[in-house]
């Protein structure tokens, strides 16, 4: 790549290494979908367990068909994964390293940590 301009050195080097853009869209649909105060919860709530649509509506108090809104606009982010057992549907949060990082992140900022039975999904 050749830059009309040279301002600094290394600055081709910076720009052969940006992200391409298909990479840069996936991290911003995960940033936008966290960005809901609703989605940012249940996507906590699940780096830390697996629960089913009903549980998780009671945890943050909202209605069955909302969180389900929810869970299939951070499923179609790539941000929870989903399984069937019977007729239960049970959802987590994906295990990805941009997941993880997310994850970790959020606590970070909010200052809060992990419960002792996060371990499992690490």
């Amino acid at each position: 790549m050749e830059l009309p301009h040279s301002h600094y050195q290394n600055e081709k080097e910076w720009m052969e290494k940006m992200p391409q853009a298909d990479t840069v869209q996936a991290v911003a649909d995960a940033m936008k979908q966290l960005g809901d105060p609703s989605r940012l919860r249940i996507f906590w709530l699940l780096c830390h367990c697996e629960e089913c649509v009903i549980n998780i509506a009671a945890a943050t108090e909202m209605s069955s068909p909302a969180v389900s809104h929810h869970l299939r606009l951070l499923k179609n982010a790539g941000l929870i994964a989903a399984r069937r057992h019977g007729k239960e549907m049970y959802y987590r949060a994906a295990a990805t390293p941009m997941v993880n990082k997310l994850h970790h992140t959020i606590e970070e900022i909010a200052k809060i940590s992990c419960p002792d039975w996060h371990d499992q999904f690490e």
